[in-house]
């Protein structure tokens, strides 16, 4: 078989912010990239619409070069980025990529919708489709501060906007990446687009599954609304179960309100003590609609069963009882409301379901989502994009005698 050509030196990773204010696994996913691209010997010049972090001593940005928009520069653009939401999609389309062969974005919002020429390969990682301009819009609204302000008609009209961009910049990318077979379908959906499907890294390293389980239950992820804690903490409310709720966010000091006797809203934790958490916990229960959702990973990687929402990202990483008894490493749940998480943990606690879910094989299942797992799964696509883009610009290259235009 021919060796396919290497990748070139030129490189570019885009990325939608840099700043303190936000580490999520979208985050995750950049340093990972980078880190594959670095340990290749080509460390891509860094691009995104603000950057807090390269002058920050203790960050992995630390000292690097980072290319960015206009926002930078405007009043509290870099802290608080998102409230010009209506101008991302023009500033990112500022950003001069011109001197980058290949082209690498990671994008939940606006990096995908960076200027590309012909002859560069552009490869975009898509953690979602914006969510509260598709399908998620109208929660949103109906949870939005401007909204209530009287701002609707605007705030619909801006959301409209945004969703005509994203369509068509998503028709930009050469190749596009989904982090879930869930997330592919809502780019099909959206964007008229097939992806490919590639699992974000989760750190299972970081996780202990030998310790003995303690009977409390776990929630833990950043308090907002579309995460639905408050069904979590209302079934338990229903069940008289203990319940930790691990997180910080604007639904905090609502779900403090909401909490019954056996309900404990802890607020943000220290790494040192989510990881204890998650290793002793009974079971971690999620009731968000994810694109592909980490914190469940790192639950199974610390040996905690699941009780999930049975849709979304979930189901490509949870090995439901009830449908695989055999390998199961948890237990979804059919429907996004109070009663029917009632009935899943009612049925785990009456059944003594965790005896069945074996802590040993629940880790083995999460050692698939490993970053080498992710390196090698992400080094090999970008091979294959570049091998076809090279075709591609040779074909369009060759001897113009064979158009069809030219011929006698």
């Amino acid at each position: 078989m021919p060796v396919p050509p290497d990748l070139p030196q030129r490189l570019a990773l885009v990325h939608e912010w840099f700043t303190p204010r936000s580490s999520g696994g979208a985050e995750l996913v950049v340093e990972a990239i980078d880190r594959l691209l670095t340990g290749l010997e080509r460390q891509p010049q860094l691009a995104a619409l603000v950057d807090g972090e390269s002058g920050c001593s203790g960050s992995w940005l630390a000292g690097r070069s980072v290319l960015t928009s206009p926002i930078q520069a405007l009043p509290w653009g870099c802290s608080h980025v998102q409230q010009y939401l209506p101008l991302l999609p023009l500033a990112i389309e500022q950003i001069d990529l011109s001197g980058a062969d290949l082209v690498i974005s990671s994008s939940h919002l606006v990096a995908k919708g960076v200027l590309t020429s012909p002859d560069q390969l552009h490869v975009s990682y898509v953690h979602t489709p914006v969510r509260y301009a598709w399908d998620q819009m109208h929660a949103y609204l109906e949870r939005s501060a401007l909204v209530r302000r009287g701002l609707g008609p605007l705030i619909r009209w801006q959301l409209h906007v945004l969703r005509q961009w994203d369509q068509l910049s998503a028709q930009r990318v050469d190749h596009l990446i989904a982090n879930s077979r869930f997330t592919a379908r809502r780019i099909r959906r959206y964007w008229g687009r097939t992806a490919e499907v590639i699992h974000p890294p989760v750190a299972v390293e970081r996780f202990r599954w030998d310790v003995p389980r303690d009977d409390f239950y776990l929630c833990l992820c950043r308090l907002v609304p579309y995460k639905r804690v408050d069904l979590v903490v209302q079934a338990f409310n229903r069940l008289g179960l203990p319940l930790l709720v691990v997180g910080d966010g604007p639904e905090r000091s609502r779900l403090k309100q909401l909490a019954g006797p056996t309900v404990t809203v802890l607020g943000r934790q220290s790494r040192q003590q989510v990881e204890g958490l998650l290793s002793s916990c009974r079971a971690f229960v999620f009731a968000g609609l994810e694109d592909f959702g980490i914190a469940p990973v790192e639950a199974m990687a610390a040996g905690a069963p699941v009780i999930g929402f049975g849709r979304g990202g979930l189901l490509d990483t949870v090995r439901c009882l009830r449908r695989h008894p055999s390998e199961p490493t948890g237990l979804l749940f059919p429907d996004q409301t109070v009663a029917s998480l009632v009935e899943a943990v009612g049925w785990f606690e009456e059944a003594r379901l965790w005896r069945q879910l074996d802590a040993a094989a629940i880790r083995q299942w999460a050692e698939r989502f490993r970053p080498e797992a992710f390196s090698a799964r992400f080094e090999d696509a970008l091979r294959r994009a570049w091998t076809l883009h090279q075709h591609n610009c040779a074909v369009a290259a060759s001897d113009p005698a064979g158009m069809p235009g030219l011929q006698v």
